[in-house]
């Protein structure tokens, strides 16, 4: 079986493109490496921040939907996304330059070994940094080098994915039998599984919950997470797999920037399967990564029709120097 390597992006809904442009960019000093639509719905943004080269592993993407209202959170979503740090230091220079930018946090706190740092946007979307400093398994990617943020503090990639759960028994068993992941640890309704190399780029955990009520989806929320697979071959093995067990997939989608394949893995939770590449340096140079609006070249001829459609976002960074602090 073509096993998954690990995260390959997460893709959450926001109220407003260009305050999610302002908060990752300068505020995280994470790179947008891409500016596109939603290829399903091309009146919306679709907005891609990584590391230095958009590395799979390493993408945090935003929908932009068009009137939709605010999430609730609850049991039944992805619930939190995990950036990586290099160190325990790290998370103590976060702690300042939240407190100084006035971002809500939680603390620097523990998390099965591992020190961790939760926080929210201004939509209250769930994040977390975790320090790779004890982290053994799936390497994480290239701090963007001409970012706000000091290299040696800077974030490198995804860490666990968070999921909350009603039915945790079944969800287990999908995530051990289906999906070929591991349970390896817990801390009271918290549950660590891990595929592959493990470690933080190849984690979820799962909590257990049947107390809230149930999530819904809108601005704030998670609308779905991708794992990294090698390629084309391997997605279809993956459809195979999947429809054996009974679960309805998209079957195989191209996204141009890499290849995919989608199932609803259980109530409100949907996993998608990404391809490692081509990757977003092929019609970009490297230099002006994100400032313009890309289109895949099935979209090409819409063009004209899309800009009329999508509000200009000024996202030109190649110009400006910025000190880092």
């Amino acid at each position: 079986m073509n096993q998954i390597k690990g995260m390959h992006h997460v893709t959450a809904i926001t109220s407003s493109a260009e305050k999610n442009y302002e908060f990752f960019t300068y505020v995280l000093g994470m790179r947008l490496v891409k500016k596109t639509v939603n290829q399903d719905d091309i009146q919306t943004y679709h907005l891609f921040f990584a590391d230095d080269t958009g590395s799979p592993g390493t993408d945090m993407t935003f929908f932009d939907f068009p009137g939709i209202p605010k999430g609730a959170h609850g049991t039944n979503e992805i619930s939190k996304t995990s950036f990586r740090v290099p160190s325990d230091d790290a998370l103590d220079y976060w702690l300042k330059r939240f407190d100084r930018l006035e971002v809500k946090h939680t603390g620097i706190k523990e998390q099965f070994g591992k020190k961790t740092l939760s926080f929210v946007d201004f939509d209250e979307q769930n994040y977390q940094l975790i320090s790779d400093e004890l982290n053994k398994g799936v390497e994480s990617g290239k701090a963007w080098q001409n970012g706000p943020v000091p290299l040696e503090y800077a974030i490198t990639g995804l860490g666990p994915l968070f999921v909350r759960i009603a039915d945790f028994d079944y969800f287990k068993e999908m995530m051990e039998k289906v999906l070929l992941f591991k349970e390896i640890d817990q801390e009271e309704s918290l549950h660590l599984f891990e595929v592959s190399e493990g470690g933080n780029g190849a984690q979820v955990i799962v909590e257990h919950n049947v107390i809230l009520p149930r999530a819904q989806q809108g601005f704030g929320t998670v609308h779905h997470a991708a794992f990294c697979v090698d390629d084309r071959a391997a997605l279809d093995e993956w459809d195979k797999r999947y429809q054996s067990f009974g679960f309805q997939t998209s079957g195989y989608v191209d996204r141009f920037f890499f290849k995919s394949l989608y199932s609803r893995v259980a109530p409100q939770i949907l996993f998608e399967l990404a391809t490692e590449g081509p990757g977003f340096m092929g019609d970009e140079p490297y230099e002006t990564l994100g400032e313009k609006l890309s289109l895949p070249p099935f979209l090409e001829d819409k063009r004209e029709q899309i800009e009329k459609s999508v509000r200009p976002i000024d996202t030109v960074r190649s110009t400006k120097d910025f000190t880092k602090e």
